[in-house]
C-alpha cells in the first residue's frame, strides 16, 4: 500500500529554515515525481517544488526560487525540502503529493494537483514575524 507521510513543520521566525521530509512506504521515490504543495487559509493549493526520480527533474515556483531547495535520499527513500529564509507568505499546510514514472522538466513546471495521485496530511508551516 502507497503511503507518504510528511513531518518537519513548525514555527519559524521569518528569515528562519526549516526543512521538511516526505517519507515513502510502498513504493520507491527512484520510480515517482514527488512535489511539495501548499495552501494558505482562503487559498488555493499550489505547487512549491517538485522532484523526478526518473530524470532527476526538478522545479521551483517563482516564489520560493533561491531560497527552497528540494531533494531525494533513495537509500532513506525520502524526499526533502530545505527552507530558507522563509517569509510570512511561506506560512501555510504542506503536502508531499507522488505519481509514479514522471519526469520534470525545469521550465514547465509541476503538474497541477489533479495529476498527483497520492497525498500525504500536510504539515503545518508557520513563519512569524
Amino acid at each position: 500500500e502507497v503511503h507518504i507521510m510528511e513531518s518537519g513543520g513548525g514555527l519559524v521566525q521569518a528569515g528562519g529554515s526549516l526543512r521538511l521530509s516526505c517519507a515513502a512506504s510502498g513504493f520507491t521515490v527512484d520510480e515517482y515525481a514527488i512535489a511539495w504543495f501548499r495552501q494558505a487559509p482562503r487559498k488555493e493549493r499550489e505547487g512549491v517544488s517538485c522532484i523526478s526520480g526518473i530524470d532527476g527533474g526538478t522545479y521551483y515556483a517563482d516564489s520560493v526560487k533561491g531560497r527552497f531547495t528540494i531533494s531525494s535520499d533513495n537509500a532513506k527513500n525520502t524526499v526533502y525540502l530545505q527552507m530558507n529564509s522563509l517569509e510570512l507568505g511561506d506560512t501555510a499546510v504542506y503536502y508531499c503529493a507522488a505519481v509514479p514514472y514522471l519526469t520534470i522538466d525545469s521550465n514547465s513546471g509541476c503538474p497541477n494537483a489533479y495529476n498527483w495521485n497520492y497525498w500525504g496530511q500536510g504539515t503545518q508551516v508557520t513563519v512569524s514575524s
